[in-house]
This record gives C-alpha cells, sequence and structure tokens, in this order.
C-alpha cells in the first residue's frame, strides 16, 4: 500500500491568488483519502486534481484562507442525492462555534428557504482525534491567534501537519515521535500567529529541523531563501511519499 501527503496549495493569506491557499491531501494507492483544509482556491485545486469534491476534510481552524471552499461545496453537494448529508467534516469541538459564525450563520442559506447549511455535509466534532476509513488521527492544539481555535493533525508514524502556528516544540517532541514528516507553517519572517524561519531553528532540535517540510509562506522569493538555507519547502501540486501509518500495520497484521 503506498501513502503520500499532495499539497493543493502552499501560501498565506496573502499570496494565496498566486501560490494556492494552504491545503493538502493525504492519499492511499494514489486516492485522496482526507482534504486538510478547505479555502475557496484549495478546493478548485481539489477539483482540478482529482475531477470530484472531496467526501472527507479536517478542518485546522476557521480563517477564510482555509475555510472559504466550503460555502462553494454546500452548493455542489447540498443538490446532489448521492452527496448530501455525506461529506464529512471533522472538525475540533471548540471550533463548531466559530464554524458556525464563519460560514453557516447567514440567514436563510438559500432564499427559498427549506435548508440548513450542515444539511449538506456530516459534521464530526472531534476532540483528541478521530476515526477515518480504519485509521485513527491524533488532533492537536497548536499555537495561532487565541488559544483553543487551531488544531494540527497527525498520522502515526506517518505525517504531522501542523495548520498554522508559532512554534510547538512541546507538541512535536510529543506528536512527532515515530519519525513522522513535520508538514510546518513557516515564513521567512515570523509574526504573533505565524512561524517565522528563525523562530523554527531557536525552538526546533535537528530532529525535528530534519523532518521539515515547510508551506504557508508569502512568495516564491521566499521559498527561495529558506531552500538556500537547506530546508525542503512544498510548491502547490508537490506530492511526497509518506511512510505506513503505524495503526494501519497493526489492523492488517491482526
Amino acid at each position: 500500500m503506498m501513502w503520500s501527503l499532495r499539497f493543493l496549495g502552499v501560501g498565506n493569506a496573502a499570496a494565496a491568488d498566486q501560490l494556492g491557499s494552504a491545503s493538502a491531501v493525504i492519499e492511499r494507492d494514489g486516492e485522496p483519502l482526507l482534504m486538510i483544509d478547505c479555502g475557496q482556491e484549495a478546493l478548485a485545486a481539489y477539483l482540478c486534481t482529482y475531477s470530484a469534491m472531496p467526501q472527507a476534510i479536517f478542518i485546522t481552524h476557521v480563517h477564510m484562507d482555509h475555510v472559504a471552499g466550503l460555502e462553494r461545496l454546500f452548493f455542489a453537494t447540498r443538490f446532489d442525492p448521492a452527496q448530501c448529508g455525506r461529506v464529512r467534516l471533522y472538525v475540533a469541538a471548540a471550533l463548531v462555534p466559530h464554524l458556525q459564525a464563519r460560514v453557516a450563520d447567514y440567514p436563510g442559506v438559500l432564499a427559498e428557504g427549506g435548508s440548513n447549511f450542515w444539511d449538506a455535509f456530516q459534521l464530526i466534532p472531534v476532540s483528541c482525534g478521530f476515526w477515518h476509513r480504519k485509521l485513527w488521527f491524533d488532533v492537536f492544539a497548536v499555537r495561532h491567534h487565541a488559544p483553543g481555535t487551531a488544531f494540527g493533525l497527525r498520522l502515526r508514524g506517518s505525517l504531522l501537519y501542523t495548520g498554522d502556528t508559532r512554534p510547538i516544540p512541546e507538541v512535536l517532541n510529543t506528536h512527532a515521535d515515530q519519525g513522522e514528516l513535520i508538514a510546518h507553517d513557516c515564513a521567512l519572517i515570523g509574526n504573533p500567529s505565524h512561524s517565522g524561519l528563525d523562530d523554527l531553528e531557536r525552538e526546533y532540535g535537528k530532529n525535528l529541523l530534519d523532518r521539515l517540510l515547510i508551506y504557508h509562506y508569502g512568495s516564491a522569493a521566499e521559498a527561495e531563501s529558506m531552500v538556500a538555507r537547506g530546508y525542503r519547502v512544498a510548491h502547490a501540486g508537490l506530492r511526497v511519499a509518506l511512510a505506513e501509518p503505524v495503526l494501519a500495520q497493526a489492523l492488517e497484521s491482526s
């Protein structure tokens, strides 16, 4: 069985039009398993890549460059009897009120009435993690804006995806302790909500730095500068191989 991570976009909010909204898809044997975040540009990239709408999405946080595509996805699924109510949205329970306010509170989602925004989806609130397609995904809080408003994702032994965050060494030492690839938010220069390269070099040891794959940056020039400093930097369309998840191995051998 082959596992991979495909980046649909790698830009921050200001660079999404050029680099795509930060989003990725975990693939199994070349097929999409789980989309991470759904910005407007990310949904378009997903459609272009897979010629279909996503069937399962994990939301890291509710800034619009990560969730704006949900409105378009609503209209695509609400009127499709085969899809309506079946697209899974895995959302940290603490984010549900914020997501409701961002995308679902507009009065009268349809002008003719008769529909709620969530009718189109299967909303699954999660805490420390969730099961999807017989795989367990760990969910953990990261440092982005207010506490408790952004979360990362781990597929044990395979991948850790930070979402938007400042450095989180204590989290990575716990959740990236089995050699996982670490897809990490990082720009050349950090700010109070996002990591900069100097921040990561100050906070992380070599074991973590060597496993970083950087995304969510501000320009192609930034990417070139980080590559020149010896780091791997993702680009839209990049597909990287992942190790087989630990739990998947256990289930297959049981």
